[in-house]
């Protein structure tokens, strides 16, 4: 069993329609019929959205996409028209409102790896390959890879988990056509980020991104390149062969399997609230990568 330990009932506010609460995000439709993003400062973990907050988590995650966004520019085109609040938002969605072009979305989680972990890892360690791509012998977690792979996943409802697949299997399901595009931008984008990255001391382990199409024009949507959707470990702590040091939400899933958390994620109970010390480590961790990243102070 997994999903919303607390489900939040959304705003509503005058001139927007409602359409989808996610595990982050609340999703309405303008008068325009453009979509309206709003960055909670929700998090999840193991299929479970918690129900503890990280303050500052959402404008982070927004503020990071916007400046991702300039510097993919040329590679891709994005979906943001405005960062203006539609007339009667609360004040609380400053800082983490996108106004958003309405896409045709392709239904898959668009991944790239440059660094074998996680889900990768497990299919390795079985099979040698991930997503059905042979890789060499003698790699072990955190191992980088001879070049950057394309490893998509279905895309799976809150509370499910996305499921890794063959490249064939997404040609089979968007069309030979749109699978090509697909890997050819996914590695596009994580090639240009991960060389920006390794300049500012982050490696960028892997991420996922979300496309949609404008008529023919293939479109990047959702967030890109944040700790939420991406491992950014700091590069002078890598060390292959082990769990590495990390910008994201590792203290949150480390302290939920601790015996500290007294939770067992094989059970039926939901993962309990999460304390002060783990709150205040995630929200830094997340700042720090934005300030590494951008070069800015979050201040």
């Amino acid at each position: 069993m997994s999903g919303f330990v607390e489900k939040p009932e959304p705003l509503q506010v005058p001139g927007l329609v409602h359409l989808h609460t996610g595990k982050v995000r609340e999703l309405y439709q303008d008068e325009a019929g453009d979509l309206v993003m709003v960055a909670s400062d929700r998090t999840s973990a193991f299929d479970w959205v918690l129900p503890t907050e990280i303050p500052d988590k959402g404008r982070v995650l927004t503020r990071l996409s916007l400046w991702w966004f300039d510097q993919l520019a040329d590679l891709v085109p994005n979906h943001v028209l405005s960062t203006e609040l539609p007339a009667g938002a609360p004040a609380d969605w400053e800082g983490r409102t996108l106004v958003c072009k309405s896409l045709q979305m392709v239904p898959v989680e668009c991944v790239a790896r440059g660094y074998l972990t996680g889900s990768g890892l497990v299919e390795y360690k079985e099979s040698r390959t991930v997503c059905g791509l042979a890789l060499p012998e003698g790699l072990v977690d955190g191992s980088e890879l001879p070049a950057p792979i394309f490893t998509p996943a279905t895309k799976a409802a809150v509370g499910e988990h996305d499921e890794n697949v063959s490249y064939e299997e997404v040609a089979r399901q968007v069309g030979a056509d749109t699978a090509a595009q697909l890997r050819q931008a996914t590695l596009a984008v994580y090639s240009r980020a991960r060389d920006i990255a390794r300049d500012r001391g982050i490696i960028l382990a892997d991420t996922k991104f979300e496309f949609g199409f404008e008529g023919e024009n293939l479109v990047i949507a959702d967030e890109v390149l944040t700790p939420d959707s991406s491992r950014f470990w700091p590069a002078d702590q890598w060390q292959p062969g082990r769990a590495q040091s990390s910008y994201d939400k590792q203290f949150v899933r480390d302290w939920l399997t601790s015996g500290e958390s007294s939770w067992d994620r094989a059970g039926e109970q939901p993962p309990p609230p999460l304390p002060q010390h783990i709150v205040d480590a995630t929200r830094a961790k997340y700042i720090e990568a934005y300030e590494r990243l951008t070069g800015t102070s979050w201040a």
